[in-house]
């Protein structure tokens, strides 16, 4: 018989409790991710159902994929109608003024990667919610976080930022093996998290770091083989 977990299931702490964290990342993650959606939306000169739909997506798929994957209840994801209203609202200010925000592509950027952060947090309490075991942490983190992301990629007909560009998935998988690890109980840490995050992103990106990744050199005789080759 599939469990059902709930909100109440998840606390963790005494003190601070992840009730609240889970409510201050669910706010901080809806903004973020709608309006890095909305925006992308916008960059790809989409309609404003076009808007609506990529700005939703990136901020609600995450915690769905989660849900889904580890077996949630969906009760969960159904139960945010103010984080809707917060998400729908974002999009709204995107759409009425799209030549200022747009324009600013570090601040496209910076919310990504408050998004990215904000929910790699909320997947990972999520997973210590089920069995407190690293894998299902790391798994809800990474969904979590990603997830958006990565549906959001897919609507607009890019390639995916978690599978192709620097390390941003490496970043939700960090975030888990911390929160598995510490346990931090004050919400000013988890908020250290987030500005942490941004700011390495950032860095990321500006030094170029990214994962090893595999080329096929094919050479001009036809009766050669590729090889493959991993950069280090």
């Amino acid at each position: 018989m599939k469990r059902v977990y709930d909100l109440s299931s998840i606390i963790l702490f005494q003190g601070v409790g992840s009730m609240d964290i889970l409510e201050i990342t669910s706010i901080i993650g809806t903004i973020a991710f709608s309006f890095s959606g909305a925006l992308v939306a916008i960059e790809e000169k989409y309609d404003l159902l076009g808007i609506a739909v990529l700005g939703f997506v990136t901020a609600f798929g995450g915690g769905a994929l989660r849900n889904l994957i580890l077996g949630l209840s969906m009760d969960i994801f159904w139960s945010q109608t103010t984080l809707f209203y917060v998400s729908f609202a974002t999009i709204g200010i995107v759409y009425l003024f799209p030549k200022r925000l747009s324009s600013m592509k570090m601040l496209e950027l910076i919310s990504d990667a408050i998004g990215l952060a904000a929910f790699s947090i909320q997947g990972a309490l999520y997973g210590l919610g089920i069995n407190g075991h690293i894998g299902p942490v790391i798994m809800a983190a990474l969904l979590t976080g990603t997830g958006g992301g990565l549906i959001r990629d897919l609507l607009a007909g890019k390639k995916p930022s978690v599978l192709c560009a620097e390390i941003y998935g490496s970043w939700s998988i960090l975030i888990a093996i911390a929160l598995y690890v510490y346990r931090p109980t004050h919400s000013l840490v988890y908020l250290f998290i987030i500005v942490l995050t941004v700011l390495l992103r950032v860095v990321g990106l500006t030094y170029d770091w990214n994962l090893p990744k595999s080329k096929f050199n094919k050479h001009d005789d036809d009766n050669s083989h590729p090889t493959l080759k991993i950069d280090l």
